[in-house]
């Protein structure tokens, strides 16, 4: 059922380039539809890449200019003439992650009356200096407009995390068993077994790590979604693929081939495992809203600029730990994040601990408000002014 707040009724458009990957429009998508079914606004959703749109939501026709899906209004970007001139402009612009708006879209902001509010939404980080710069005004050189920046983040005088209202309701109602049985084949494993989801970038330490898994004493189950890891998966059980319906056994470890997991649908993964390696920034989010200790893949960056990015996340995360606890999450991030050789047995003897942890990380995280909610209190303030 649809709930709105008591916030105005506003019209947001929100600009998204597809860089790589699923990560910047996986963002944009989740906002745009909690913003429309949490909050009543009227959203366009301007994408240059209909394509990996298409992937992430098979409702979305990549062959289609303008179209409708969850009640958002999508646009197929390609920095049309009408971007200015013939649309128009919203009560509400959202620039995500940098991506630059058509000039022409930017002179009709200016002409409109009254000026929307700008917000150039940014790359969630968990470090320090996020909580400074948060809702930071910068006004534009040559037109009379203000932006705004807004920092996804992990601490307090950020703008949060996304997370719908419903979400810990779903979580509880979640079906294991049946999930099971629909997406792998088979029956849940037993307690007796670690379930691992596998979601990651091209890794080196992912033939360690297997190795690791083959060679180990407790059985372990794991969960890859075809992906950008799928090739090492082949190779290392000497397979031409491993695509969606496969799987592979040996020693210890029995792997298991999913398809693509849609974005509404990817949660249930998190859920139906013990432990979930992640990557980019909308897994990460979800991983701690599942409550289960995770592993990130942070999106590597040219000279090692997204490393304080890693430790500032480990900082959050592992401050309540036992100093023993943290130095093993600590050493085994660092080497999933290409710093070291991934050491399992270590890292997962700490187990009970990191359970613990994780239930405890998402209701601090909660304790901050979600981005969608923290995003319409900043717009209607502004709007009061």
């Amino acid at each position: 059922m649809t709930t709105h707040s008591s916030a105005p009724e506003l019209a947001c458009d929100i600009f998204c380039a597809v860089v790589d990957n699923f990560g910047d429009i996986g963002v944009c998508w989740r906002l745009a539809r909690q913003l429309r079914a949490e909050h009543g606004w009227r959203v366009r959703l301007f994408v240059d890449d209909l394509t990996v749109f298409h992937a992430l939501c098979p409702a979305v026709d990549a062959t289609l200019a303008r179209q409708e899906a969850m009640g958002v209004t999508i646009e197929h970007w390609r920095e049309p003439a009408h971007a200015g001139d013939t649309l128009a402009i919203a009560d509400v612009v959202i620039e995500a992650f940098a991506c630059e708006l058509p000039h022409a879209y930017i002179t009709a902001m200016a002409r409109r009356d009254p000026k929307p509010v700008w917000i150039n939404l940014e790359y969630l980080s968990g470090e320090d200096w996020v909580a400074d710069f948060h809702l930071r005004p910068s006004p534009h050189p040559r037109y009379p407009l203000e932006k705004s920046f807004f920092f996804p983040g992990l601490g307090k005088g950020t703008g949060g995390v996304l997370k719908e209202r419903d979400l810990d309701a779903r979580r509880e109602r979640f079906d294991a068993a049946a999930w099971w049985r629909e997406r792998v084949g088979i029956e849940r494993p037993g307690g007796e077994q670690t379930v691992v989801s596998l979601f990651a970038y091209e890794n080196p330490a992912v033939d360690a790590l297997l190795a690791q898994w083959r060679d180990g004493d407790a059985p372990v189950v794991l969960l890859v979604p075809e992906g950008r890891i799928s090739g090492a998966l082949a190779r290392f059980f000497g397979l031409p693929r491993f695509a969606a319906g496969m799987s592979a056994r040996a020693g210890a470890l029995h792997a298991h081939a999913l398809g693509f997991v849609e974005q509404p649908r990817f949660d249930e993964l998190l859920w139906a495992a013990d432990i979930n390696f992640v990557r980019g920034e909308d897994s990460f989010v979800r991983a701690q809203w599942a409550g289960k200790p995770f592993v990130w893949h942070i999106y590597p960056q040219a000279d090692d600029a997204h490393l304080p990015k890693l430790d500032a996340a480990l900082a959050h995360y592992t401050h309540t730990l036992d100093a023993p606890a943290r130095e093993a999450v600590t050493r085994f991030w660092h080497a999933w994040n290409g710093a070291g050789v991934p050491d399992w047995a270590a890292f997962w003897r700490h187990r009970p601990m990191l359970e613990k942890r994780a239930a405890r990380w998402a209701g601090e995280l909660a304790g901050i408000g979600d981005l969608a909610g923290n995003l319409v209190a900043h717009v209607t303030a502004r709007i009061a002014r």
